[in-house]
């Protein structure tokens, strides 16, 4: 039942492949005019009511807040929904026994290395500390971080008292944890909740094409944010782009050359840029496609006939690492923290960067292969901590151009994962066909 909701899944979001390069192509012309008119404005169109109060605050403003609220609204229902469904699937490992438990495990750990990697890359190189956003005008809701807690306080903040209190907040990881729990129930009984589970899956189904019309009006709400805000501050915010984007290429780079190199060594003994180089024709048709789920067949027929894994092992580690190991957008998501904290002047202790990693960890179980859904996860580690959101308008241009290589990341990671698992198994991995030719 849960498998063939995910095979229609994929099939409909390989449909719409063409759509989302038109709609990647519009974003991208929306940052580049939105960048060129704030520019202009700033350095050569005077200050005037027309300028200031009915251009820069009053349809900017309007345009880009009602985006970003827009997806601030899809937030809740949208991972809550996600989550139960992403661990229903998951939750039912007995097809699989332990490999499914092994394989669930170094997909989470990874995540959180990734974002580790990411939020300590962004420390160092500080993306945002020369861009200062908070210049520019903000919703009140969104301008002050969180009071600080502790990191004991912030373990047992987790755990709800309230689920529906949690919901109606929009408490994020007590929303996850909650739907996580439900998610493995419903796989646990089976047929006896399949109502309910079709019930979550059909309105999971309805909260995808949200996004998706949602995420049609991105090019005039990404236009209008970065619009008002080279407006306010001119060619400044170059620079701190540029470095975002080298933070991000550097973080994917490290965690795929360096992070899932090292587990393939350790555990397997065997040589990882070997493997890279015999995936290396997935990793391109990733590149190109932009998209997990398309390179699903490709990557299962890779495996089984140039590095020896067993087919009953990766197509049922594939399709998982294609819903749940979001590497790539967790190393992105970090990076934009650090970018929106050091652009707002705004803080984060320890507590607040456990919050990120354990929220981007758990998020990922829930983050489809659809366009949009990394910003809208990304704006709800953003609210976790109380950072504003309006960051996001400036960093979902860019981050169109950096997608090919996040994807191309994330499906080297499924493949690595299940050829580490897969050679712990007997009879799932023929070391002579890795080794050969």
């Amino acid at each position: 039942m849960i498998n063939r909701k995910r095979s229609n899944e994929q099939g409909r979001n390989a449909g719409k492949k063409r759509e989302k390069t038109g709609l990647t192509t519009k974003i991208f012309i929306a940052l580049i005019g939105g960048m060129i008119l704030g520019s202009i404005l700033h350095s050569f169109v005077p200050s005037s009511y027309w300028k200031d109060t009915v251009l820069t605050g009053g349809i900017f403003y309007v345009v880009g807040q009602g985006f970003i609220r827009l997806m601030q609204m899809l937030v809740v229902p949208l991972v809550f929904c996600s989550i139960v469904c992403g661990s229903a699937a998951i939750g039912d490992t007995k097809t699989l026994g332990k490999v499914g438990v092994k394989i669930l495990a170094f997909y989470l750990v990874t995540t959180a290395m990734a974002i580790s990697v990411a939020l300590t890359l962004g420390t160092i190189v500080k993306p945002g500390l020369q861009l200062d956003l908070s210049k520019v005008t903000t919703a009140a809701s969104n301008t002050s971080v969180q009071q600080s807690t502790s990191m004991t306080d912030t373990l047992l903040n987790i755990i709800p008292t309230n689920p529906i209190q949690a919901l109606a907040n929009g408490e994020m990881l007590q929303i996850i944890l909650f739907a996580v729990i439900v998610g493995i129930i419903l796989a646990k009984l089976g047929e006896k909740t399949e109502v309910v589970f079709n019930f979550f899956s059909g309105f999971n189904d309805i909260m995808m094409e949200m996004t998706g019309m949602v995420m049609h009006l991105a090019p005039y709400g990404v236009f209008c944010l970065v619009a008002k805000t080279f407006s306010e501050l001119g060619f400044s915010a170059f620079g701190s782009m540029a470095k975002y984007m080298l933070c991000v290429a550097g973080a994917l780079a490290i965690h795929c050359f360096g992070v899932y190199s090292g587990l393939f060594a350790a555990f397997t003994r065997l040589n990882p840029f070997r493997f890279i180089r015999k995936y290396l024709p997935v990793m391109g048709f990733a590149f190109s496609t932009a998209t997990s789920n398309a390179t699903i067949p490709l990557a299962i027929e890779t495996l089984e006939e140039k590095i020896g894994v067993s087919r009953k092992i990766s197509s049922f580690t594939i399709p998982l690492g294609a819903t749940i190991n979001m590497d790539g957008t967790a190393i992105m998501q970090g990076v934009a923290v650090c970018f929106a904290a050091q652009a707002y002047g705004i803080s984060l202790g320890p507590a607040e960067y456990l919050t990120v990693i354990a929220t981007a960890t758990l998020a990922s179980i829930g983050t489809a292969g659809v366009p949009g859904v990394g910003l809208i996860t990304l704006s709800m580690v953003f609210n976790s901590i109380g950072l504003p959101v309006e960051a996001i308008g400036i960093i979902m241009g860019i981050d169109r151009i950096l997608d090919m290589a996040r994807t191309a990341v994330n499906i080297t990671g499924d493949a690595m994962c299940t050829t580490i698992v897969a050679s712990m198994e007997t009879d799932s991995f023929q070391k002579d066909v890795f080794v050969g030719k």
